[in-house]
């Protein structure tokens, strides 16, 4: 949960020292850092930086060896290179075989994008009506969500993307962006992580989870801000990142924690960011008197969440609030983490355990 490896970000709306473990800057500190399945720890331990070629080489190595995808003679897994259609649909046949069951038809569109690719792994662990359900979910609220939410949703919850630390963001991907072999090989290799035999656990808990995904009714204001939160969905997470290109000077577009919500009040000139003052979630978190605090159950669509060791009447500091993000109800939240932008529950997990008082700027 230390985000004390991370090394110095180019500054953002202000000047960002480097992150102290548990930084609240650092959602690395969040409900990610439960854990993937599978790292590429590989390339954090080695001390050549890590190219787009070959991040994740014991990913490679795994989806070669378990036979869903292979190298090209002579050149290698040349994971910087876009993934193919017929790529793709020898990953999901084999997936496919693996669980007894058909394999999602591909077509033969180029290029893949990482929400086209996410959609049809999701599909292809027997997810998909559980994305549709999300997205329907979301579209009968009123907040316009892109037509890839509900997949995004499930994916994310599966840990299917990979965090690139800093130094390395570059690396990233946006939702549009044509993924990469070396990408691809990561999911896949988280999917092997879930399929029947090997995990079947984690799929069973997004189709429990998320099948129970539901949202109240919002008003006028409410479906201002949250139209722009759920439209960011898929974005990375980056440190001390608040927009959705490089402008603020970062090596990649993309949020932390406190920087997607700067991104949704701030950058987008809502009127009701002008309460807003710190940057951090600390820093938020405390310019509120005790009295303004909101617990949990009295949480509404639009407030401020903040999370960390911290007890309700605790003072905020930077190592007790160490995580921030946006009620999509009382139940749920949208928020910047290990997967980018991407929705958790409040009732369970991570979130719940370590809730500490919300802030209501609406």
């Amino acid at each position: 949960m230390a985000a004390a490896a991370m090394a110095s970000a180019a500054a953002a709306p202000y000047a960002l020292a480097a992150p102290a473990a548990g930084s609240g800057r650092a959602a690395r500190a969040a409900p990610a850092e439960s854990g993937s399945r599978v790292r590429a720890a590989s390339a954090r331990a080695r001390s050549v930086k890590p190219t787009a070629a070959d991040w994740d080489a014991a990913a490679q190595r795994t989806v070669v060896s378990e036979g869903l995808m292979s190298e090209e003679a002579g050149s290698g897994f040349l994971g910087a290179g876009p993934l193919s259609a017929q790529a793709e649909s020898q990953a999901l046949a084999a997936l496919a075989a693996r669980e007894g069951t058909a394999p999602v038809s591909v077509g033969s569109a180029e290029p893949i994008t990482v929400v086209g690719f996410d959609a049809l792994l999701v599909e292809q662990l027997g997810l998909g009506e559980v994305a549709e359900h999300v997205q329907q979910v979301a579209q009968a609220a009123g907040l316009d969500p892109p037509g890839y939410f509900g997949s995004e949703v499930v994916a994310r919850y599966l840990e299917l993307r990979y965090e690139h630390p800093v130094g390395t963001q570059s690396l990233d991907l946006y939702p549009w962006s044509p993924i990469t072999r070396a990408e691809a090989a990561y999911s896949f290799a988280q999917a092997l992580g879930s399929a029947p035999g090997s995990g079947q656990w984690a799929i069973d808990s997004a189709r429990e989870t998320l099948s129970a995904f539901s949202l109240p009714h919002y008003d006028a204001d409410q479906l201002e801000v949250l139209r722009i939160a759920v439209s960011k969905i898929g974005m990375p997470y980056v440190w001390g990142g608040t927009t959705d290109n490089t402008a603020d000077g970062l090596e990649h577009g993309g949020y932390d924690c406190s920087g997607f919500v700067w991104r949704v009040y701030k950058v987008s000139g809502l009127s009701w960011g002008k309460q807003i003052l710190g940057r951090t979630a600390a820093e938020q978190a405390g310019e509120i008197p005790k009295s303004a605090r909101i617990h949990l159950e009295d949480v509404a669509p639009g407030d401020l969440l903040f999370f960390g060791s911290a007890h309700f009447d605790s003072k905020a500091t930077e190592a007790n609030v160490i995580h921030e993000g946006l009620a999509l109800s009382s139940q749920w939240a949208i928020h910047s983490s290990g997967q980018g932008v991407y929705v958790l529950p409040l009732t369970s997990g991570w979130l719940a355990q370590s809730f500490a008082w919300a802030r209501r700027v609406l």
